[in-house]
C-alpha cells in the first residue's frame, strides 16, 4: 500500500517500485507537474541565451525541449530518480557569452567542446570515478550541499520575484513592494506556506497557479486572448542545429581550458544537485550512499552528448527537482511526468510562456526554506567540519554556482584537516578533487 492508502497499478508498481518508496501514482504526478512548472522558464530562457551565440532561436527552442524531455525520461525510466534534466543555467551563459562571445568561436565548435566533455563524463562514470567522488564527500559536507542548494534556489526565487534587486553600492538590496509583481510573489509565499501547514499535497503547484491567475486578472501578467495563445500547431524544429557540432574544430583549437571548465562545472553542479535532491527524497542511506547513483550518472553523461548533438549546451540535473521532491516525489515516475510535460510543451509552448516568473518564484523560496532542515547534519562541534560546511553553503548563492560552493567546501576541508594534524581523514579522492578545484579557480 502507498502513503495515501491505495494500491498502485501493476505496471507502474513494477517499473517504479512505488510501494517500496511509500508513494502513489497521484503523488508522483503532482510532484512531476510541480517540478515542471518550477523549471518551465528554461523553455524560453535557454533559447534566448543561445540566440546570442548565433544559434537560430526556433532550433534552440526545439533542441531545448527534445534534450530536456528525452534525458528526463531516461532519468526516470533507467535510474528511477525523481530528477528532471534540462540545459544548465550558467553553462548556457558560459557557452554563449564567453566561448562564442568573448572568444568569438562558432557555436558549432562550442557544441563540439560540449560533446567532448560528455565523453569525459562517460569515462569517469564507467570507471566508477564519479561515484567514488560522491562517496568520498564527508557527511557534514553532504548536508551542507543540500542547505547550500536550498539557499541558492531561494536566492534565485528572491531575484526573479523582485523581492531582492541589484544595487551598485551593496550589490543587492530590497525591492519595491509597490510593484504588483513583488506583492504577488509575497502573496504566493504566504499561500504556499499556509497550504503546506494544512498538509495540502499540491501546495506548490496550487500556489503557483493562484499567484499566476491573480497576476493575469490584475494585469501584472499577460492573459491568453485566444486559442492561439494556448495551443500552437506550428511546432518548432531543430534541423538547423541537429548534428551541427564540430568536434574536429574543437580539438583543433585546443580548447583544453574550455572543455575543462565545461567538465568541472557540470560535474560538480550535477553531483551537488543529485546529492541534494536524493537526500531530500530519502534515497540516501545513513552512510551517505545513494541508491542507483551509477545509473543516474550514466544518464547524465550520455545526456551531455545528446544535448550537443541536438544543438544546445550541456544538459544537467535541475535543482528545481527539489520542488517536486518536497511535493512528495520519490521515484522516476515524477521525472517521467516532467518529461511528458516537456513533450507537450511543443503544443502548449504559448501557454507555458504565460506563466510569469513572479508566480514560480515563491515555490523556489519555500523549497529553500524546506532544505534548511538538513543543517542538523553538520557537525558544529568540530571546526574542521563546520567551517567547510559554512563556506559550501554561503558560496553557492554568493557566487551563483553550486560547483563553486562545492570547491570552497572541499578545499577548506582538506586544508583544515592538514593543519589540525588529521590528514588521515582525507581520502585519496578528496585530494584529487581538491587539486582539480584549485586548478579550476586559478584558471577562472
Amino acid at each position: 500500500m502507498t502513503q495515501d492508502g491505495t494500491a498502485p497499478s501493476g505496471l507502474l508498481e513494477k517499473i517504479f517500485k512505488l510501494s517500496a518508496k511509500h508513494t502513489s501514482v497521484r503523488t508522483e504526478i503532482i510532484a512531476g507537474l510541480t517540478t515542471f512548472v518550477a523549471m518551465a522558464y528554461i523553455l524560453f530562457v535557454n533559447p534566448s541565451i543561445l540566440s546570442n551565440a548565433g544559434i537560430p532561436r526556433e532550433a534552440a527552442v526545439a533542441a531545448t525541449i527534445w534534450s530536456a524531455a528525452l534525458c528526463t525520461l531516461a532519468m526516470g525510466l533507467f535510474a528511477n530518480f525523481p530528477v528532471a534534466m534540462a540545459p544548465g543555467m550558467g553553462l548556457n551563459a558560459f557557452f554563449a557569452f564567453y566561448v562564442c562571445g568573448t572568444l568569438g568561436l562558432p557555436w558549432q565548435t562550442a557544441l563540439g567542446a560540449v560533446f567532448i566533455s560528455g565523453i569525459v563524463f562517460f569515462l569517469l562514470t564507467v570507471t566508477k570515478l564519479r561515484q567514488l567522488i560522491i562517496d568520498s564527500v564527508p557527511m557534514s559536507l553532504k548536508a551542507a550541499v543540500v542547505v547550500g542548494i536550498g539557499m541558492f534556489i531561494a536566492f534565485v526565487g528572491l531575484q526573479s520575484s523582485g523581492i531582492i534587486v541589484a544595487n551598485d553600492a551593496t550589490k543587492v538590496t530590497l525591492g519595491h513592494f509597490t510593484d504588483p509583481k513583488v506583492a504577488l510573489s509575497c502573496l504566493g509565499i504566504i499561500v504556499i506556506a499556509i497550504l503546506l501547514t494544512l498538509r495540502v499535497k499540491a501546495a506548490m503547484l496550487a500556489g503557483i497557479l493562484v499567484t499566476g491567475i491573480i497576476g493575469m486578472i490584475i494585469g501584472a501578467a499577460p492573459a491568453p486572448q485566444g486559442i492561439s495563445d494556448i495551443v500552437s500547431l506550428d511546432l518548432p524544429h531543430m534541423s538547423e542545429t541537429f548534428l551541427q557540432l564540430d568536434i574536429p574544430a574543437a580539438v583543433h583549437y585546443g580548447l583544453i581550458s574550455i572543455i575543462f571548465t565545461f567538465t568541472v562545472v557540470e560535474l560538480f553542479d550535477n553531483i551537488g544537485t543529485l546529492i541534494g535532491v536524493t537526500k531530500a527524497a530519502g534515497l540516501m542511506d545513513k552512510d551517505g550512499r545513494i541508491e542507483n547513483i551509477d545509473r543516474a550518472l550514466m544518464t547524465d553523461s550520455v545526456g551531455t552528448m545528446v544535448s550537443a548533438v541536438m544543438g544546445t549546451c550541456t544538459v544537467t540535473s535541475y535543482v528545481e527537482s527539489t520542488a517536486g521532491v518536497n511535493a512528495g516525489g520519490k521515484t522516476g515516475l515524477t521525472a517521467v511526468t516532467v518529461g511528458i510535460c516537456f513533450l507537450l510543451a511543443f503544443l502548449f509552448a504559448p501557454l507555458f510562456g504565460l506563466i510569469p516568473a513572479f508566480a514560480t518564484a515563491p515555490a523556489l523560496i519555500i523549497v529553500g526554506a524546506m532544505m534548511m532542515k538538513n543543517i542538523t547534519g553538520v557537525n558544529f562541534k568540530d571546526y574542521t567540519d563546520s567551517i567547510p560546511a559554512f563556506l559550501t553553503i554561503i558560496m553557492m548563492p554568493m557566487s551563483y554556482s553550486i560547483a563553486n560552493g562545492f570547491g570552497f567546501g572541499f578545499a577548506s576541508y582538506c586544508l583544515l584537516k592538514i593543519f589540525s594534524g588529521r590528514i588521515k581523514e582525507i581520502s585519496p579522492v578528496m585530494w584529487v578533487v581538491t587539486i582539480i578545484f584549485l586548478i579550476s579557480f586559478a584558471m577562472h
